[in-house]
């Protein structure tokens, strides 16, 4: 947790106002039980009002001084506590978006939103409270027990009792409770998970009509975790009836032998009456403690999960001294790449070498699995290369800054994803200063003109999270035309066409033949009506190039090929 509340730099002058107040409020309370000793010694018993009023005085003054100190104190520490976690979740939204897939992968989708909200809240929280109480709880411990003390000596082995009794229980409760909330922070993270498959898969599980057994596994979760909460909250709400027993016991025990010194002339009313007061005082400053002492470990749980993020380093970084592309723009080439995933037996792609050149159209097809995904996510450099290079301009890629290589770059994934907003704003997401002529070319190429007409309001229609109010070959066409609006020197098609009729299909493979003249495009495809008329197919089988050509050729050389042709065509269509 220390390394978190590095970032509270910018706080310092806040945080030293706080600790001044804080021990202006500390000093006040102490003050106050010895004020009110003298009143009832000095005044009340002899008698004397003129006494009374003065000190009295004195003590409003003191204690209106205490609570603006406390008040002041409380509104500059949540400021402070707010003002940090704002920053952090900055921080932590900044690092996560430069994590590489992998990283993305080894914490979770899930895990990392309950990191970002959270355990965000639970440093908060520990954070005001130590805040407040870091000065506040050992002045009013130390200085109450110097004042009881010097109040009286004898009363003060009562204390010597009560207080290693105290600080031994509370030392159980802790030891109890803070493994819990370790884990309930984790069991925090799995009912995240599980909540958003169900929130995502919604249409899968009523299609399945499994809706029962998702609600039986949100319970289970939920269950799972309620329980440990209520476990640790359990522990808790019986701690605070004992600490408050063993304070009452302690304050009876002060008052009997208290009213028998003040019989023998040992002691007066008013420090009897201050000597309970500090009493209390000390036992709620070691409750004070108690309460840190439980608070602390939970944040320092999420902490340790939090700093997990921070420090975490992305496999993929921008190059120190990144180097200078040439004049020719748009050129890319693979030079004997092989790639592995993570804890993979044997690697996704190996052995892969090709050019694609301005003016092309280079289309990828092969088997499920055959590694035509994994190929087209190393030219953005999603993923890096274990071996060979992917060259773009004859420069290798992991030498060129991330933002210039993506700038460079219109890419159309196979997974679309729209973001909710208007259509434009959709589209606009591949160029944020475009202009409506551009946008409007942009969807027309695309084929997405018509659709668009026909919404109630056209370009400024809203489009659902994730886009589920539109089917699926209109999210394919939004997100082409999202690629198309970038003016790429290098276009990535990743399936791009699969959920589009055979007319829409072939009039976009013709509007972008024109659109996408002078760019370099790969075209990943299922479909080898899509792109038989390729300038270079390159045909994938268990990730190695099984053979590359035009579509005549391969029919004659490449058996992998004839086969995927076989499966979509038959001999007369093939004739």
């Amino acid at each position: 947790m220390i390394k978190l509340f590095r970032h509270l730099k910018p706080f310092g002058i806040s945080i030293f106002g706080i600790f001044a107040l804080v021990f202006i409020q500390s000093i006040a309370d102490l003050y106050l039980p010895t004020l009110m000793a003298d009143i009832v010694n000095k005044g009340m018993i002899p008698g004397d009002i003129s006494y009374i009023w003065r000190v009295g005085g004195v003590m409003l003054v003191v204690a209106g001084g205490g609570a603006i100190a406390a008040i002041v104190s409380s509104f500059l520490s949540s400021k402070v506590a707010m003002g940090f976690s704002r920053n952090l979740r900055s921080r932590v939204f900044s690092r996560v978006q430069s994590y590489s897939l992998n990283e993305f992968d080894k914490i979770g989708t899930a895990s990392l939103i309950t990191r970002t909200t959270n355990d965000i809240t639970q440093v908060q929280t520990v954070l005001i409270m130590m805040l407040r109480m870091m000065v506040s709880a050992p002045m009013m411990g130390i200085g109450g027990v110097i004042m009881a003390i010097s109040m009286n000596r004898r009363l003060t082995t009562l204390l010597a009792i009560a207080l290693p009794i105290l600080i031994v229980f509370i030392g159980i409760v802790g030891k109890t409770v803070i493994p819990l909330f370790k884990v309930i922070q984790n069991k925090l993270d799995k009912l995240n998970l599980v909540s958003r498959e169900n929130l995502t898969g919604i249409r899968v599980i009523r299609a399945f009509n499994r809706i029962d057994d998702e609600r039986r596994r949100f319970d289970k979760a939920n269950l799972d975790l309620t329980n440990t909460t209520i476990k640790a909250n359990k522990i808790m709400a019986g701690m605070m009836p004992i600490i408050t027993l063993i304070m009452n016991l302690t304050s009876v025990a002060i008052i009997w032998f208290g009213s028998r010194r003040i019989d023998l002339g040992d002691l007066q009313i008013g420090d009897m009456m201050a000597f309970l007061q500090y009493a209390t005082q000390i036992m709620m400053a070691l409750l004070m403690f108690s309460m840190m002492f439980v608070l602390i470990p939970r944040g320092e749980a999420s902490a340790v999960r939090i700093n997990e993020v921070l420090h975490m380093e992305p496999e993929i970084n921008d190059p120190v001294k990144p180097k200078k592309l040439g004049k020719e723009k748009g050129y890319l080439e693979f030079k004997n790449v092989c790639f592995s995933y993570p804890g993979a037996e044997k690697p996704a792609i190996k052995n892969i070498s090709f050019k694609a050149n301005p003016g092309e159209v280079t289309a990828i097809i092969g088997g499920t699995g055959s590694g035509k995904s994994t190929l087209i996510n190393l030219i953005p450099r999603f993923y890096d290369v274990d071996r060979g290079a992917v060259l773009i301009d004859g420069v290798d890629v992991r030498e060129i800054p991330q933002e210039t290589l993506r700038g460079k770059i219109g890419f159309v994934p196979q997974r679309v994803l729209l973001f909710s907003g208007s259509v434009a704003e959709n589209i606009k997401f591949g160029k944020e200063d475009a202009i409506e002529e551009e946008v409007q070319h942009a969807a027309e190429i695309a084929q997405a003109s018509e659709f668009i007409s026909s919404m109630e309001k056209g370009f400024d229609s809203e489009i659902a999270q994730g886009g589920a109010n539109v089917s699926g070959g209109q999210k394919q066409r939004l997100s082409i035309a999202r690629a198309l609006i970038r003016r790429a020197e290098i276009y990535i098609f990743d399936d791009s066409f699969s959920a589009l009729d055979f007319k829409t299909d072939a009039r976009l493979r013709s509007a972008l033949k024109k659109e996408t003249g002078d760019a370099t495009v790969i075209m990943v495809a299922q479909r080898v009506s899509t792109i038989m008329e390729a300038d270079r197919i390159i045909v994938l089988d268990q990730g190695e190039i099984a053979g590359i050509g035009k579509h005549k050729n391969l029919l004659k050389t490449c058996s992998v090929y004839r086969e995927i042709v076989a499966s979509q065509f038959t001999e007369e269509e093939l004739a």
